[in-house]
């Protein structure tokens, strides 16, 4: 089991909505949907091809920093002050892996960037925070101390379950 330190935020949800404005690409709904814990409001793009979702349906959605936790690796330079051993601390993704790490525990991972932050129009204490993955938008609102590890430019990986 993958290091669970990585996931800066994780809830359960219950689809609201599914294309409420109409459908506007054949491969992709918009969905919204309220957490169970954490009173968070989200409206997130998916691919309906690959993680069909409907009305009514629960899921666990995360958001992690990276799929496997960080691990020394032996450094190729030899550096003569320390004897020719080297160790780098370097953060491996298992891309294109057997091993998955954290995503094997879920059914559909994207990956993305937080681009934006919106603090105005929520009223006390809440906040939006806005994630692109691939063209695939994301908003989640709701209080910030719920997202207060989450920081804007950051690249993350979004992990769902049924």
């Amino acid at each position: 089991m993958a290091d669970s330190s990585n996931i800066i935020f994780e809830d359960r949800f219950t689809v609201e909505s599914v294309d409420k404005d109409g459908k506007k690409f054949d491969r992709v709904s918009r969905i919204t949907a309220p957490s169970h814990n954490l009173q968070m409001s989200l409206t997130l793009d998916i691919a309906n091809e690959l993680y069909p979702l409907q009305t009514g349906e629960v899921f666990t959605l995360a958001i992690a920093r990276t799929l496997v936790p960080e691990e020394l690796v032996n450094g190729d330079d030899n550096d003569s002050e320390n004897g020719g051993e080297s160790t780098k601390k370097i953060k491996r993704e298992l891309w294109r892996s057997e091993n998955m790490g954290l995503g094997e525990d879920y059914d559909y991972v994207m990956f993305g960037k937080i681009y934006k932050f919106d603090d105005s129009a929520q009223g006390d204490n809440q906040t939006t925070a806005y994630f692109s993955f691939g063209g695939l938008l994301m908003a989640l609102r709701g209080s910030y101390r719920h997202l207060a590890s989450v920081v804007v430019g950051e690249n993350v990986y979004l992990l769902m379950r049924k």
